[in-house]
């Protein structure tokens, strides 16, 4: 029986009629929305992996391989990564990994991104968690938590809201007219977002356990 289950284990991303296809959620915010802490309780609290795509990319240059030099070439030229690159990181971590629900945080970033992850490895998510959260408010944290260091000045910031509203909205609507985007009002403190955060899984839960 064994072999079933690691036969239908190895092709669990390739969406085959014999794989359970994992659970995937797509965590999206700007920065300083706080969504890294809030992944960091779901996971804890509800046994789901975090796949960060940034962390994914770095790990892979870390690495020193073929492809982590293309993809530190790329981004030293100032080029976008391909999404079908972050994508494959992102499809073999899942496979890698002996879990079956995943959170996916900071992508897609844009609906190039959303379109290519869904095409190739034939997922779609179970639903958006959206962390909306005012740009004075996402601005007063990032300042008073990178003091002193010269990429977080006002002007990156700013440019970095303007780079997450013109690309991932486009994401959050198209999910939003299929009725996946649980919107959370990230503004309140911690202990509060996570409150809502807990409502839109314990009903999951629940569903899994029954």
């Amino acid at each position: 029986m064994g072999s079933t289950v690691d036969a239908a284990a190895n092709k669990g991303v390739n969406g085959t009629a014999t794989a359970k296809k994992p659970t995937v959620i797509f965590v999206l915010g700007g920065p300083g929305s706080g969504k890294g802490t809030q992944c960091a309780y779901i996971v804890e609290h509800y046994g789901y992996t975090h796949l960060s795509a940034g962390d994914l990319l770095r790990a892979e240059i870390k690495s020193g391989n073929e492809n982590g030099t293309m993809i530190q070439n790329m981004i030293k030229e100032g080029k976008i990564v391909p999404s079908e690159v972050t994508i494959k990181l992102l499809q073999k971590a899942i496979q890698e990994n002996g879990n079956d629900k995943f959170l996916i945080d900071g992508f897609p970033r844009n609906e190039e991104n959303r379109a290519a992850f869904e095409k190739v490895t034939e997922i779609e998510p179970k639903f958006v968690l959206f962390f909306d959260c005012p740009e004075e408010e996402m601005e007063r944290r990032l300042l008073g938590r990178n003091q002193g260091r010269e990429d977080d000045n006002i002007e990156t910031i700013r440019k970095r809201f303007k780079v997450f509203l013109e690309s991932s909205l486009p994401v959050i609507q198209y999910y939003e007219a299929k009725g996946k985007v649980r919107k959370i009002h990230a503004a309140k403190p911690i202990e509060d977002v996570f409150q809502e955060v807990k409502a839109v899984f314990t009903p999951e839960a629940e569903k899994v356990e029954a």
